[in-house]
């Protein structure tokens, strides 16, 4: 080959690669980038199945999403969903939320993370990262902080408690034409029940002309139920208000009332969360002990869902949609609303459209609108009611969101 024609083929092989990485490039620019959302979560340990719903709602959510264009203000870009392990303790927790600032610093916002314990923790070092992060997790202290950062979709543990008392107090005296006088509290010490069980010493059963006659708080997970158990039979309460947040811990103590002649609706029985209304429950719990249990939850499964919960029991197999998997899935949704708003992938400018956001996705989440005040709480944020009935646990508050009519446990 003469030089010439040495130099002509060495040309066209710089126009045809330029050219190739010029193609190349313009894929890449027409390709909207991925904007990443976090979820810390625990997916081991203790409470790894609640973990793992809130997981699937995010995934469902996420698809959703994307399936349906992305965020258009960004031009269509894609969420993709960065899932981390909070573990089963609070130091675990806080742990993977230093992880998760330091080793994804390009993530926009994040939800997160189970027990109040574990978000008070987290959201610690998410505060000084300026991520804002979209919690379920009920306790009051949460959003007592301060913190420009935190933005709690569930109504808190006291308001859960005020609208749950004279909802619980009326069905009672419907059902049974008594009014109930005298309440247990049986709590364990997690951040959520410990503030539910305050606003309730703090003056709330007194608004409601009821005495505390027996109230203990136990260190989850139990190993012996029998001494809290008896202290119930003895005192002989009308309520019994029952706080665990661990599945194995509800059930020795559903089991243990049960062997001292207080199960099958003897002492009416009155949750707050979703530990006791867990798919795994019936797995551990025959349900004629858990028949007619009532618990107050932020959020469940209810009407205008069947679409949703459809999906769930299809894709994940899961036998119902609990407040994890309905919340979490709404929450990245409000992600994608604050996305939208802002217009940019900046974490910042994401947690002001968040701080400005005015309806929002609301139809994830019972009553009010997404509008948070300036501690970051839920404007009008209601709560709902669910009870066991035949083996599920099912929406019996609002009426308006009510798949089923709640009863009163029968002695």
């Amino acid at each position: 080959m003469t030089g010439r024609n040495r130099t002509t083929v060495t040309r066209r092989t710089l126009l045809v690669g330029a050219s190739s990485t010029l193609i190349a490039s313009r894929a890449w620019a027409q390709q909207p980038p991925e904007v990443k959302v976090g979820l810390l979560v625990p997916i081991s340990g203790l409470y790894a199945r609640p973990g793992t719903v809130m997981r699937e709602g995010a995934e469902m959510a996420v698809d959703h999403i994307n399936a349906q264009g992305g965020i258009k203000a960004l031009g269509g870009a894609k969420l993709k969903l960065v899932v981390l392990d909070s573990g089963d303790t609070t130091e675990k927790a806080k742990n993977a939320a230093q992880r998760m600032v330091a080793q994804e610093s390009d993530l926009v916002a994040a939800s997160g993370a189970y027990l109040s314990s574990f978000t008070l923790a987290v959201t610690e070092v998410t505060e000084r990262a300026n991520l804002p992060v979209l919690t379920l997790s009920y306790s009051d202290l949460i959003t007592d902080r301060g913190f420009k950062y935190v933005f709690q979709t569930s109504a808190t543990a006291g308001s859960q408690a005020r609208q749950a008392l004279p909802q619980i107090i009326k069905l009672a005296e419907t059902a049974s034409g008594k009014r109930p006088r005298s309440v247990a509290i049986l709590t364990d010490n997690t951040a959520a029940s410990i503030a539910s069980a305050k606003s309730m010493r703090e003056g709330l059963l007194a608004e409601n002309q009821l005495q505390l006659i027996v109230d203990e708080t136990f260190t989850p997970p139990l190993a012996d139920a029998t001494s809290l158990v008896q202290k119930i039979r003895s005192a002989k309460p009308d309520l019994l208000f029952f706080l665990p947040t661990v599945i194995s811990d509800a059930k020795l103590l559903l089991e243990k009332m049960n062997e001292f002649g207080l199960g099958q609706g003897k002492v009416p029985t009155i949750s707050f969360g979703i530990a006791i209304a867990e798919p795994d429950m019936l797995q551990t719990v025959s349900p004629e002990l858990l028949q007619g249990v009532l618990t107050c939850v932020a959020s469940w499964g209810a009407k205008g869902h069947e679409a949703l919960i459809a999906e769930l029991k299809s894709r994940y197999k899961e036998p119902w949609m609990t407040q994890n998997a309905i919340s979490t899935y709404g929450d990245m949704w409000v992600i994608k609303d604050a996305l939208e708003k802002a217009g940019s992938a900046d974490r910042v400018a994401v947690a002001e459209a968040l701080r400005n956001m005015d309806a929002g996705p609301s139809k994830y989440y019972p009553l009010g609108e997404i509008k948070f005040d300036d501690k970051g709480r839920r404007v009008g944020a209601g709560m709902t009611i669910v009870q066991w009935q035949s083996g599920v646990p099912v929406t019996v508050f609002p009426p308006e969101l009510a798949l089923a009519q709640p009863f009163w446990p029968k002695s």
